[in-house]
């Protein structure tokens, strides 16, 4: 059974409706990856699978023993995120505190899980490093790898490689890749049609007649050319 499956899902704010009629499941291993235009509710089905807002209808089904603490999150980074001044150990640590319950310290299993998943991510050497003076590409590995403690089965990705260079950009994809082929099943909003080389299954969100399917269905479909024309005027735009 799905980890995930959404049923006639409307979602919005006070009873406006921003997109109706989400259709679609998420497995082990699955990588999906949701695009579409801006307003369409992509950081906005983050938020309710994630179970921060209610959706307006429809049903989100969990299946195969998934568990709230079981699901990790990666949000889009903020100006004010980006100089938060903490250690990198201290960030990935703060990522086992559901698994701390009433404890206000952490035991030698969670410094072991921290520890295993700084090595993963390799920013294990940058520990003892303040978060705000890494690169961009290493706050998100240490971000990712903070997600990664609080995640066993599922973990959501909302624009994770935002201001980040290409070369960065490819080694975050991979990563995620790995993930997903590790059994992890990954979520991510991009904007970035690099990210579709990654993904087994593409959503892609409108206001109404929003795609599901494989990566192959998706490209031999017409959404992907008008999700690769809105890619291409906005890059365009970008350098004007």
């Amino acid at each position: 059974m799905a980890y995930i499956t959404c049923k006639d899902l409307t979602l919005g704010y006070e009873g406006h409706a921003i997109v109706s009629d989400l259709n679609f499941k998420v497995s082990k291993g699955d990588y999906l990856c949701i695009v579409g235009e801006n307003g369409t509710g992509k950081s906005t089905l983050i938020k309710t699978l994630l179970h921060l807002q209610d959706a307006i209808s429809g049903d989100i089904i969990t299946g195969d023993g998934l568990k709230a603490y079981e699901v990790g999150y990666l949000p889009q980074q903020t100006v004010v995120q980006k100089d938060f001044p903490a250690t990198v150990e201290e960030i990935v640590l703060s990522g086992t505190l559901a698994k701390c319950g009433w404890r206000p310290f952490y035991r030698k299993a969670e410094k072991k899980l921290a520890e295993e998943k700084m090595k993963r991510m390799e920013v294990w050497k940058l520990r003892k490093s303040c978060y705000r003076n890494l690169s961009g590409g290493q706050q998100q590995r240490t971000l990712l790898a903070r997600a990664l403690c609080a995640a066993s089965k599922v973990i959501l990705l909302d624009e994770p490689v935002t201001g980040l260079d290409p070369k960065v950009t490819a080694e975050f994809y991979q990563v995620t890749k790995d993930l997903s082929e590790e059994g992890i099943a990954v979520i991510m909003v991009s904007h970035d049609v690099q990210a579709l080389d990654y993904a087994t299954h593409i959503l892609h969100m409108q206001k109404k007649n929003s795609f599901y399917g494989t990566k192959e269905e998706y490209m031999n479909s017409d959404k992907w050319k008008l999700f690769k024309n809105a890619e291409e005027n906005r890059i365009g735009g970008d350098k004007k």
